[in-house]
């Protein structure tokens, strides 16, 4: 179930802020336990700042051994949202912009609705670690040099002969 908020309540809510508490399992992630997160979602004008913290367990495959293994997850969130259309004022402007270091900024491009189950399903796969190994000591090197993983389309490549340049 996506939970869904829109601009229009965040505005009307008291101090123009928002509670609210995600416990769900991520579909189109293979979640162990539910991703539970506690988000304060507050309007600073003409941005939405979502704060809070996430944390849940998921099942990864080993880029070594292709095994599954679990992995704890538990990070902080903090996204920032332009109500305006940021992209295009900067376009049209002949100024620069840099963005510095935690200052990205999603564009809602007029869109009036915040999807937080989206919010959270990007932020989980951005909290994968970049080398998904199940632990120090992984032998993937020999798990996939076991004859039972062996893969006969690759028997093409048994006779290429390569002609070096002279």
């Amino acid at each position: 179930m996506h939970k869904i908020l829109t601009i229009e309540d965040i505005e009307n809510s008291e101090n123009k802020t928002i509670h609210c508490i995600f416990n769900e399992k991520i579909e189109e992630i293979d979640c162990l336990t539910p991703i539970k997160a506690e988000l304060e979602v507050k309007s600073l004008g003409e941005f939405i700042q979502i704060k809070g913290h996430a944390q849940g367990i998921v099942n990864l495959e080993c880029d070594l051994c292709l095994e599954k293994f679990e992995y704890k997850l538990d990070f902080d969130i903090n996204e920032l949202y332009s109500k305006g259309s940021l992209i295009s004022e900067y376009d049209n402007s002949n100024k620069e912009f840099e963005i510095k270091d935690g200052q990205f900024i999603t564009d809602l491009n007029g869109e009036q609705e915040i999807d937080i189950y989206d919010l959270l399903y990007q932020s989980v796969i951005l909290n994968f670690p970049n080398k998904k190994v199940c632990g120090i000591n992984c032998k993937g090197k020999e798990y996939l040099s076991q004859e039972d993983n062996y893969d006969p389309r690759l028997d093409v490549f048994k006779d290429i002969k390569i002609n070096p340049k002279k």
